[in-house]
């Protein structure tokens, strides 16, 4: 073991680091400096950026026994002036939402600033490019850049408010009873903490006695496990316990609605996917655990995977699950489609196929677990507490009560973290060992590991009178949910209920079929199948304008949901259905533009068909008269917590900076997982509920001498039904946002502009609205474009981050994000879901405006022969 000295923050540093060890892992686990994140530890993404010498360094990619001699400044050791000016920029221009990867960015700031060089837009954006932040879209993060240099510049703020904010097209609601409350935009809570690093994450927790645990990952996507030796890892220095199959004491299989996934494969059984857990190593560093992990020895009987739907289908394909390879099919119809489509003046018939995406959020799944009592205590990043643990306490043969599961900061999920990664296992080792364990994985493993977004092939046909009005619309969808259920069939669910978009079709067929194979796991991803079916019916929109002779922007007026008509299920659409309005709020940009695109979207808010939507929040007054709200909702970058300060804020008048937001497992606030768009509706209307009964209370009592009493809201939405459920007005959902984009392209074919009109119902915080579309399109840009996770032979053709196709800063185009507030009461103050419609419609205009540029019509995800693909360097 090499001994080296380096400077680290002007501190002379005497070191022995292990053989491989990187300046990351040497300071984050050594010396507990923490800012610089763990994102990929492959070069790419820029959350551990430090300054080496003066310049930014990526410390995942330097070993630091090379470093003797050299000078490293992290985000902690900056001036405290200048952290609190870097801090502040990025909170008033709203660049911190998951904040992950924000210390990066900062650190990568502080340079620009220090160089001068933050006025130069050119400059600024390239900058960018050794950096990844999938929250924000980046428009934000290089205003916070301009920011930061013009108040270092003059030695201060000109201005509180943001340079982007957005406009609304109609007159906004009023009521806002406190000015820091609903309708305004109150500044992320904690935002300065994520944007300084200083606001943990599960890799940033620290525990005496603390081991590390890491898992080993199947080498075959079929195979019959015959042995597993762990003697070679147990033999290494520093190795407490390789952990396996054998080692559960209750229910194996894992499952967010179907338990068909084990939590480890055992011996004798069939692996189904490469991202099945074998074991997991527990040392006494991370270093070790993952160098232990590597040794550990499987013998395999190799057998041929089923690697797509059609494979799975076929007759004397093999059974991946003792129920077969279909997980289910999801059918429905409304009115007479053989005979519509035969009347129709015109008709279609079009195969749409969409790919395979990874998320890539920018931390990779950890938890930390520790015993407690009889139990544990558990730290998550997931998007559901109480589904931790239950699951948890299932797979330990617990009690629920003993297992308490608390949110620690997620950094991004986009659905990625609904299923259980390494919270199982890692509070397996935890209980068995009596010892605080951690397992962080490495962005290879999460790759593997987690669902991904359905890649689906969509085969409509679809018929329109003389004048363009829809007549009939036939779906066959088929998606590939890989090796496991997760949540397949909801999202097959989903997709096939949006499968006529925000349009009215008097005749609909629909069938949607969710296969097993041997490829990774798909589940929830951001859109949840609504994006998928919106890319088809918006391109069968087209066909059908160009048969009719109508112009794109009249076919869609003609046809969209008014108050009154059915969606495509049938559910009759309320008072707030808004399609119209989002439609006409564009119709100037795509009347205007030479060469432009456009689509409409609809997403539902709440899981509904059939299923429960519950809120539910608990508001506590400690004894110093401060305030301890909880959710059991996840916080992971939409800004939950900040708006439920804002809600209780608007109804007792009191100022936000007394009140402290947590998502913790307890049965108060059991509301399920963080999904279907619907978290700020469901919680802000049980956080009003709650805290209206404490306003009430403050009328005859101070805050002090209401200490220990605690104040609950609950609203539950329990009248919704599966597709095709008899009844004449099937309500599949509690509520729907709506939106239309326009995509204008340059004279090279490239994205100049997205306009996006969006019906929110009610903006409870406007700028966190604006920063969550904006943030949508540029995932839902890449996914038109670029972004895609193929597999060959049941693996992903590559792990590394820079592959995946993700849209640079560089390539990110001006987004005009317009507002509008169509309320509709099932939501807290009116709010509806505005976390996945984002993307909802943007493949399709990209698409549309690409036939306009070319005429070339584009089927199939991502569009990587378009120009604007070819333009994007990811």
């Amino acid at each position: 073991m090499a001994q080296v000295e380096l400077t680290v923050n002007g501190v002379a540093r005497h070191l022995e680091p292990d053989d491989g060890e990187t300046l990351l892992q040497t300071l984050r686990e050594r010396l507990g400096l923490v800012a610089a994140k763990v994102g990929c530890s492959q070069g790419y993404c820029g959350a551990c950026t430090v300054l080496l010498e003066g310049s930014p360094a990526l410390a995942c990619m330097l070993q630091t026994a090379k470093l003797g001699g050299r000078r490293i400044v992290t985000l902690e050791g900056l001036p405290d002036k200048q952290r609190q000016l870097l801090a502040r920029a990025f909170v008033q221009e709203g660049a911190v939402q998951c904040g992950y990867c924000t210390p990066g960015l900062v650190m990568r700031t502080h340079w620009l600033v220090d160089k001068g060089r933050t006025s130069d837009r050119d400059a600024v954006v390239k900058a960018l490019g050794s950096h990844m932040c999938r929250c924000t879209g980046y428009l934000r993060v290089l205003d916070a850049i301009s920011t930061a240099g013009e108040a270092a510049a003059t030695g201060g703020f000109t201005t509180a408010e943001p340079r982007r904010v957005p406009r609304f097209a109609a007159p906004r609601h009023q009521g806002c009873r406190s000015s820091k409350g609903v309708g305004t935009s109150q500044p992320r809570y904690r935002g300065e903490q994520l944007a300084l690093g200083e606001k943990p994450f599960i890799g940033d927790l620290r525990c005496e006695g603390m081991l590390h645990g890491a898992v080993v990952l199947a080498a075959h996507p079929r195979a019959r496990v015959l042995g597993i030796d762990a003697a070679p890892a147990l033999a290494m220095s520093g190795v407490a316990r390789v952990l396996t199959a054998a080692d559960v004491p209750g229910q194996r299989l894992l499952g967010t609605v179907v338990r068909d996934w084990p939590a480890f494969v055992a011996v004798g059984e069939l692996t189904r996917c490469v991202g099945d857990v074998l074991a997991l190593v527990v040392a006494d560093t991370q270093h070790r655990a993952y160098a232990a992990a590597a040794a550990v020895q499987v013998d395999y009987e190799v057998l041929e995977p089923v690697t797509s739907p059609e494979q799975a289908l076929a007759a004397g394909a093999p059974e991946l699950h003792a129920s077969g390879n279909i997980l289910e099919t999801c059918a429905f119809q409304r009115g007479d489609v053989d005979a519509a489509l035969a009347t129709s003046a015109h008709t279609v018939k079009a195969r749409f196929q969409t790919q395979r995406i990874e998320h890539a959020f920018m931390e990779p799944e950890a938890c930390l677990a520790r015993p407690q009592g009889k139990g544990l205590k558990v730290y998550s990043q997931g998007q559901g507490v109480h589904e931790d643990q239950a699951q948890i306490a299932a797979l330990l043969n617990l009690p629920v009560q003993a297992v308490d599961v608390e949110l620690v900061s997620t950094g991004g999920g986009f659905g990625g973290k609904e299923d259980l990664a390494v919270q199982g296992q890692t509070a397996l080792a935890a209980y068995l060992l009596q010892r605080p364990v951690r397992t962080v994985l490495t962005r290879e493993q999460s790759i593997l590991l987690h669902p991904k977004r359905h890649p689906l092939t969509l085969d409509y046909e679809a018929g329109c009178d003389t004048q363009g009005r829809l007549t009939a619309v036939r779906a066959r969808i088929v998606g590939d949910t890989g090796a496991y259920a997760s949540v397949g069939a909801q999202v097959l669910e989903r997709a096939a209920g949006h499968s006529c978009g925000p349009y009215r079709v008097p005749n609909v067929e629909v069938e949607a079929t969710t296969v097993y194979t041997n490829n990774p796991p798909s589940g929830a991803m951001r859109g949840f199948g609504a994006n998928q079916a919106a890319f088809a019916i918006e391109g069968v929109l087209d066909m059908l304008a160009e048969r009719v002779g109508l112009d794109r922007y009249d076919i869609r007026e003609r046809n969209l949901l008014r108050p009154g008509d059915r969606f495509a299920t049938g559910q009759i659409m309320t008072a707030s259905c808004a399609a119209l309005p989002t439609l006409e709020a564009v119709r100037d940009a795509f009347r205007q533009a030479r060469v432009a695109g456009i689509a409409c979207g609809i997403k539902n808010t709440g899981i509904g068909n059939g299923m429960n939507d519950t809120g539910r929040v608990a508001i506590r007054v400690r004894p110093d008269g401060t305030l301890l709200v909880l959710t059991g909702y996840t916080e992971m970058g939409q800004g939950l917590h900040t708006i439920l300060r804002q809600v209780v804020a608007q109804e007792t008048g009191l100022d936000p900076s007394c009140m402290e937001v947590m998502t913790r497992s307890e049965p108060e606030v059991e509301c399920g997982m963080t999904t279907a768009s619907r978290a700020t509706a469901l919680t802000t209307m049980a956080g009003q509920r709650a805290a209206v009964k404490l306003a009430e209370a403050l009328r005859s009592s101070s805050l002090t001498a209401l200490a220990g009493r605690e104040f609950l809201g609950e609203y539950v939405c329990d009248v919704t039904v599966k597709p095709g459920t008899p009844t004449d007005n099937p309500v599949t959902h509690m509520t729907f946002g709506y939106a239309a984009q326009v995509v204008i392209l340059d004279d090279q074919g490239r994205i100049a502009k997205v306009v996006a009109a969006h019906d929110v119902g009610r903006a409870i915080n406007p700028v966190q609205c604006a920063q969550q579309i904006e943030g949508a399109i540029h995932m839902g840009i890449g996914y038109a474009l670029t972004e895609d996770l193929p597999c060959e032979g049941g693996r992903p053709l590559s792990t590394r981050m820079r592959d995946l196709g993700i849209l640079p800063a560089a390539a990110m185009p001006e987004v005009e994000v317009i507002l509008l507030e169509v309320p509709d009461p099932v939501g807290g103050y009116g709010a509806k879901g505005v976390g996945e419609i984002g993307l909802v419609p943007t493949a399709g205009a990209v698409a549309s405006a690409l036939w306009a540029y070319d005429g070339v019509r584009r089927t199939t995800l991502p569009m990587r022969d378009a120009p604007a693909a070819r333009s994007v360097r990811t």
